[in-house]
């Protein structure tokens, strides 16, 4: 008989994938949000797919003593413990470049959405009221603007290439010199970068060190037009320090896909604000990107099997 991996999912995969799964691997889906029955589960489980809520650390890992990987359906690994994995030798796999062009796509949503937003008619409306529209109605125009990109990995190399190719000036902070850019772009300082932007859009990881990467420092150096973008990880922004830069006017706008916690609570600095957009986490949510992020589970069910020994 066929060797099958036995395999816990925690949050949920595309259909295709899935199925797939099932096929080659036993599969058992019990949410993280029932630590006891997902601890009972671990027990006998060689492989284990998560997404974003899942906490992959030594506390979980002790309750799986067979386990020998662990997907992530994602790009970032901030909720699972390399160092603990790597310390009882359980392979970590995710999909770093999964949904680079999705996200990418959702900045420029956020900013057109911003920058160019829809009038809808709905119904017959009065020439006055038609024409009042032309009147007052006016856009931002991207071509000649400064945008800023805090981490230039793969998203923000993909909004960068389409910035310039939109006619933008393109400004990047990254901790490593990048080499291989194919679209003009200046590297700089971080305040130099929030000085000069008229859009800045944030891109980094949560490493040590990236909590409240932008603080009330950096708000004060905005442009009173400018425009901050959040679609990496809500923790990076402090929100209650740019609650207070947009009320005092230090920059125009802020467009956040992501928050700390998620979801926000009702005291959340950022709700009610006029001059804030707030999205529920939705810039990877492409039909193509998800299916992409899903296939995880084909490099866990390879992994399993090539390592697999039979017991005698």
């Amino acid at each position: 008989m066929a060797y099958l991996p036995r395999i816990i999912l925690t949050e949920g995969l595309e259909n295709t994938p899935l199925l797939w799964l099932r096929a080659h691997a036993q599969v058992q889906e019990i949410s993280a949000r029932d630590p006891a029955a997902l601890a009972g589960a671990l027990r006998q489980a060689e492989g284990l797919i998560v997404r974003t809520y899942t906490q992959v650390n030594a506390a979980l890992l002790a309750t799986a003593p067979l386990l020998r990987a662990v997907g992530r359906a994602g790009v970032g690994l901030d909720n699972i413990d390399q160092p603990a994995c790597g310390a009882r030798g359980v392979k970590v796999f995710s999909t770093p470049s999964a949904n680079t062009q999705a996200v990418c796509e959702y900045v420029f949503n956020l900013i057109f959405s911003w920058g160019r937003p829809l009038v809808r008619l709905h119904e017959a409306i009065p020439a006055e009221a038609y024409h009042g529209y032309r009147k007052s109605v006016r856009g931002m125009e991207l071509h000649g603007q400064t945008i800023g990109i805090v981490g230039m990995g793969r998203i923000g190399h993909a909004v960068g290439r389409v910035a310039h190719a939109l006619g933008m000036r393109v400004l990047y902070n990254d901790l490593i010199p990048i080499t291989d850019l194919d679209f003009p772009a200046t590297a700089t300082g971080k305040e130099q970068l929030f000085r000069e932007s008229d859009i800045i859009t944030i891109h980094t990881d949560m490493r040590a060190g990236n909590h409240h990467l932008v603080n009330a420092h950096l708000l004060s150096l905005c442009q009173a037009h400018a425009l901050l973008l959040n679609t990496a990880r809500g923790q990076l922004v402090d929100a209650a320090a740019l609650a207070t830069a947009l009320k005092a006017g230090q920059l125009a706008g802020a467009a956040l896909d992501v928050q700390e916690p998620e979801p926000p609570t009702a005291d959340y600095p950022l709700l009610g604000l006029p001059n804030v957009i707030l999205a529920p986490h939705l810039a990877a949510r492409t039909q193509g990107a998800m299916d992409r992020m899903s296939w995880v589970a084909r490099d866990v069910v390879e992994y399993l099997v090539s390592t697999h020994v039979d017991q005698p």
